[in-house]
């Protein structure tokens, strides 16, 4: 019988029942619970492990850096930023309204970490997620003009709940680069919230871009529903001292 029921839970792909339901049976022979109890236990689990299989895949897939979680990022050392703004954008709203996030300071200060604990807070809450060095974005952008796929790699990147291109303002992007960069905020505009960390305030955006009329309505775009957060000042994190600590598991 065990045999039986081993080959159909593997057939149905219900991983977890497979592993636990002759535990479950022998502690059942004791506890003698009612079959309805008995079989909601053995579901409950299921779909618990489901969920966290799920949850690891989205990471996975993210990109996410070995950074701090919001719980664990060092709002004692940069105190020039709100510890009380984040844990508001960790509760996720922000993801409803279609309202980007852009996080401007210097290098070293943190803006990867608090940006990307914030994208693993969507994760965490079963919406899709991305993180994309911007440097790779303009890669990606030319790769595909190369090969036509130009139309997919913007679809796909569209499509994500929660978009974080990280480092913008690092290396100069190209024309071709520049024009799909737009379109990609076009896509998203009202209807997914792009985060971004950068190193130029937003007045050096349109030499950086080397486009000035594409570069104010790009901004036009980005700014019309978004919250800025800037280090006006701040510790460099990236000295050993301030190292992150351990990746933490989430709720």
């Amino acid at each position: 019988m065990l045999n039986e029921l081993d080959a159909s839970l593997d057939a149905l792909k219900l991983r977890k029942m497979r592993e636990i339901v002759e535990t479950e049976l022998k502690t059942a022979q004791n506890k003698k619970p009612s079959y309805s109890a008995f079989l909601s236990g053995l579901l409950r689990q299921e779909v618990e492990d489901k969920r966290q299989r799920s949850i690891q895949s989205r990471v996975a897939q993210a990109s996410l850096p070995d950074r701090w979680t919001l719980e664990t990022y060092p709002f004692n050392l940069q105190t020039c930023i709100s510890k009380k703004q984040h844990q508001e954008l960790a509760e996720l709203d922000f993801i409803a309204r279609a309202e980007n996030i852009v996080w401007m300071g210097g290098t070293g200060v943190g803006k990867t970490g608090l940006a990307s604990s914030i994208l693993l807070k969507a994760l965490y809450s079963g919406r899709s997620g991305k993180l994309v060095k911007a440097q790779d974005l303009f890669d990606e952008f030319s790769a595909s003009l190369a090969d036509r796929s130009t139309q997919a790699l913007l679809k796909r990147l569209s499509r994500v709940d929660v978009l974080l291109i990280d480092e913008l303002g690092y290396v100069e992007p190209k024309p071709g680069q520049i024009n799909n960069f737009f379109r990609l905020v076009e896509n998203r505009y009202n209807k997914k919230p792009t985060l971004i960390t950068t190193n130029l305030g937003y007045q050096e955006w349109p030499k950086f871009l080397g486009n000035g009329p594409m570069a104010s309505a790009l901004l036009r775009r980005l700014l019309h529903n978004c919250q800025t957060i800037t280090f006006a000042k701040g510790v460099n994190l990236s000295k050993p001292k301030y190292a992150p600590p351990p990746p933490e598991s989430q709720p």
